[in-house]
């Protein structure tokens, strides 16, 4: 008999919640094949069958929390020694009967029955794809407020037929905690700039072709600004540092960590010595950093390492916002919407691309002039971009 145990799930992270079970007690399964998949608090973690058999027993029900190395599953060797692996293969859904019901989204067995014990029905699914999971019907029966890490415990209150409750996924408690977290900690503080795009835009225009043509990958805004931002922490080094007790901790690196907004939360992938790369190698990594940040399969050590982060809100239309501090780090550049507006240019009013820009850091290692210097040199390089390549 093979155990099946959780994994190690990544730096300071303990804890999961077993989302889905992608087979069931009796199934034969084949080496490396998933058979069902954890939830931490960032990312979705798939399980591989050890070895060949048959899934003899499953130990954690679906929606429950398991700790490291915690049991899952027990899997039977030599059940099938006599199962050819095609016979095993030809077992997949695509090879079944049509069946509409099988087809459609399969609730955890636990809800299941929980749900026909207290005949309840129209319960609201958190799991993948909407499942229903056994916290979700044991939420419906009891209706508890959601407890909650942070803050104080919040008064129950009778729901509104209007009103749907669900609760949070630990994605989304993570974020919930660690934001509130930053601003409890940090000495949080937001410095505001403007840049013209003009040169930006007219050089992407020239160069997109060619550029795609050469590298395979479009040439976007993100590049010009990370490479301005390797370029102003440079100068300013305590914007890339952090604080550890009494000690600041300078980052002679930049490992850039790309806000990305996903279906299930945001997440923050990390481009490790992005001050070493070219425009196309920046492109590439943050391109194929996003696909799989949607697809939610990032792994913890993409999102572990980040000494900056730029956010980039103006992709859904925000004009002016104030971001906050992804800790322990120091510094966090908010870029905005490009909007055409009337500005001042050698005493003539003209007509240009402007984006508010806005760093937001942490005032306990970072100061005022430091802050605003640092915004002024993301700006002269992007007004300029010459500057980057003769690092002026």
């Amino acid at each position: 008999m093979t155990e099946v145990r959780v994994p190690t799930l990544g730096e300071s992270v303990t804890e999961a919640t077993l989302a889905t079970w992608f087979k069931k007690a009796g199934d034969p399964v084949i080496q490396d094949e998933m058979i069902c998949e954890l939830e931490t608090d960032k990312v979705t973690v798939e399980v591989a069958a050890p070895v060949s058999g048959i899934l003899s027993e499953i130990v954690a029900d679906e929606g429950v929390t398991v700790g490291v190395d915690a049991l899952l599953a027990q899997i039977s060797e030599g059940s099938i020694s006599n199962i050819k692996t095609e016979e095993i293969s030809a077992k997949t859904p695509d090879d079944t009967p049509s069946d509409p019901e099988k087809n459609s989204v399969k609730n955890a067995p636990s809800a299941e029955k929980l749900m026909e014990e207290n005949n309840i029905k129209n319960v609201s699914g958190t799991g993948r794809d909407g499942r229903i999971m056994k916290g979700d019907v044991l939420d419906a029966i009891a209706s508890p407020i959601l407890s909650q890490k942070i803050g104080s415990p919040v008064k129950p209150r009778q729901n509104d037929p209007r009103e749907e409750r669900v609760t949070m996924t630990r994605l989304r408690q993570t974020i919930a905690r660690r934001l509130k977290e930053s601003q409890n900690t940090a000495a949080m503080l937001t410095t505001y700039n403007e840049v013209d795009m003009t040169s930006v835009m007219d050089l992407r225009a020239e160069y997109k072709d060619m550029f795609m043509k050469k590298h395979g990958v479009k040439l976007g805004f993100m590049s010009f600004f990370t490479k301005a931002c390797c370029h102003a922490l440079k100068e300013i080094p305590e914007v890339n540092s952090e604080i550890d007790g009494n000690d600041v901790v300078y980052k002679n690196y930049v490992n850039m960590g790309i806000a990305a907004g996903t279906p299930t939360g945001l997440v923050v992938p990390v481009i490790n010595d992005v001050d070493q790369m070219s425009f196309a190698d920046i492109e590439k990594a943050i391109a194929e950093k996003g696909a799989r940040a949607r697809s939610g399969k990032l792994s913890m050590a993409e999102m572990q390492g980040g000494t900056f982060t730029i956010s980039n809100g103006g992709v859904y239309g925000s004009l002016m916002s104030s971001p906050i501090l992804n800790p322990p780090q120091s510094g966090i550049l908010g870029m905005h919407t490009i909007q055409k507006r009337p500005v001042v240019i050698n005493d003539n009013i003209a007509i240009r691309p402007m984006m508010y820009l806005a760093l937001s850091y942490d005032h306990r290692v970072v100061d005022g002039k430091g802050a605003v210097t640092f915004l002024v040199r993301v700006k002269e390089a992007l007004e300029d971009p010459r500057r980057l390549l003769m690092d002026l």
